[in-house]
């Protein structure tokens, strides 16, 4: 269903829909995990990418919650944001054979999951206290800090270990180029008198 389908006609109606949304995205996150924790290497890592799994699987039942509570038949709608997101993890991960590199490109892969889910449960939130719906807000508001705290575990995760490992795998700068100056300019070319010469 297209974002802003002929099926929205109300704000409750577009609540739903973003409901189904990231239903979806959470379910497609809950099966592209365990290849994540696969991928990486660093123990501290895969430690976190397998709390986040089991944080995925406890927020599905609490978006099935939230359905309940609106009379709804839990239920997703594809998302082509979170399979573009996911999608291209993969790409990047199956193009990095350094494990140290991967282990940080993985981090941004899951942060950019993360970034997602934060926009979208932030969005939740709003609307269901506009629609006056306080006790929906507050299961989605839970979920949202756990989105926030995860956000923050990777980022200090990558800073004091997986980024500073990676960048030590950066190739040596390439010396200047020869016959260029020691300060990376190259020197002028030589005039061979054709085009005139310099004004004294």
């Amino acid at each position: 269903m297209a974002m802003f389908s002929d099926e929205i006609r109300t704000m409750d109606d577009l609540f739903v829909h973003q409901l189904e949304d990231v239903y979806y995205a959470e379910h497609q996150i809950e099966k592209a995990l365990p290849e994540m924790m696969e991928k990486a290497t660093d123990t501290e890592l895969k430690r976190g990418l397998k709390a986040h799994l089991a944080e995925t699987k406890r927020q599905i039942k609490r978006l099935d919650q939230v359905f309940k509570k609106l009379d709804q038949e839990p239920k997703g709608t594809e998302c082509p944001a979170i399979d573009g997101i996911i999608e291209e993890a993969n790409d990047v991960a199956g193009e990095i054979e350094d494990k140290e590199v991967l282990d940080a490109a993985l981090i941004a892969a899951a942060q950019a999951v993360e970034h997602y889910e934060i926009t979208r449960y932030g969005t939740l939130v709003a609307w269901a206290k506009q629609l006056g719906r306080k006790d929906v807000a507050t299961l989605l508001t839970e979920t949202l800090k756990e989105e926030v705290a995860t956000d923050k575990k990777l980022t200090a995760m990558a800073k004091k270990s997986a980024n500073p490992k990676a960048a030590r795998k950066a190739p040596p700068r390439r010396s200047p180029a020869r016959g260029g100056s020691s300060r990376g300019g190259a020197k002028p070319a030589k005039s061979n008198g054709r085009r005139g010469r310099a004004a004294a």
